[in-house]
């Protein structure tokens, strides 16, 4: 594992992605940090941040088109498949190498807050406790970009895709007003994210009969839950949908100044999901 994540590392900067990238976020931290920070006299270092989450939406697909598709066009994936280490392994390692060239500009901006002290009043607890979320919410989209990257042949297609995704995920507290709050749009919509769920494990595992199983349970357990207790569907798929916009727990703590641990242990278990979800795709990808 230690030498697949130093070869991945390597590679980064060989290939000149990685400076490139922290070059560009710690550009737009700077940019951002003297324009609010030192010209405007805001004290909270949180004010930068929200401002690079429009920024990072940008970088992150470029970090991580080449995790997967890059080894899958040019075959060097079937080198790792058959190297004497496990799958999950592989992908920690690669997930760890992009979290890695993440973390620099990350670093780099931790001497942010303390030039504020120097200057006049700052909340260093608050800005470091918004830099922890900014940095795993970073993971995240690491983690989106790598599931799609292991999907993909073309790099395009890994960071068009990821870039739409994450800007989804932006929008998402705004688009969430557009949704139907009555019981039959709530069923509705439920149905199309059990079946979008059933699509994603069926990309994942090719399992035909399980995708077709789990798609009519699904289907006939909402149905039925729906004629048994309509009223137990108003605004139910709202609320639900609510509820997983990742930005809302960075914005508790850039904005609201609230130090959400349920929303980093949130943070956690996407990533953790999703790279399990990349090593299935792999795995497929194995025995293909």
């Amino acid at each position: 594992m230690a030498a697949i994540y130093k070869r991945e590392l390597k590679s980064y900067f060989q290939c000149m992605t990685g400076y490139v990238f922290i070059a560009f976020l710690v550009l737009f931290v700077g940019i951002y940090f003297m324009a609010y920070n030192l010209m405007s006299g805001y004290p909270y270092f949180s004010y930068t941040l929200s401002g690079m989450v429009t920024i990072v939406m940008i970088g992150i697909p470029v970090l991580t088109m080449r995790s997967f598709a890059d080894d899958r066009k040019t075959k060097t994936d079937q080198l790792l498949l058959t190297a004497p280490v496990s799958v999950p392994k592989m992908v920690l390692a690669k997930y760890l190498s992009m979290v890695t060239v993440f973390a620099v500009p990350v670093l780099i901006s931790c001497l942010c807050p303390l030039i504020i002290k120097m200057n006049g009043t700052a909340y260093l607890k608050a800005d470091y406790a918004s830099i922890l979320a900014f940095f795993l919410l970073g993971c995240v989209y690491i983690a989106i970009g790598m599931f799609i990257s292991s999907t993909t042949e073309s790099q395009i297609i890994a960071a068009v895709g990821t870039f739409g995704v994450i800007l989804l995920l932006l929008l998402w507290p705004s688009l969430v007003n557009f949704l139907p709050t009555s019981a039959s749009g709530s069923l509705v919509g439920f149905l199309l994210l059990w079946t979008l769920c059933v699509v994603i494990l069926h990309r994942v595992t090719s399992h035909n009969l399980l995708a077709i199983v789990l798609e009519a349970a699904g289907v006939v357990a909402l149905v039925g839950a729906y004629v048994a207790k309509k009223s137990m569907f108003d605004r139910a798929f709202v609320t639900l949908v609510e509820k997983i916009a990742v930005t809302d727990v960075f914005q508790n703590f850039a904005s609201n100044y609230i130090f959400d641990a349920g929303g980093l242990i949130y943070y956690v278990s996407i990533i953790f999901l999703l790279v399990f979800l990349t090593v299935q795709s792999v795995e497929k990808r194995r025995w293909s």
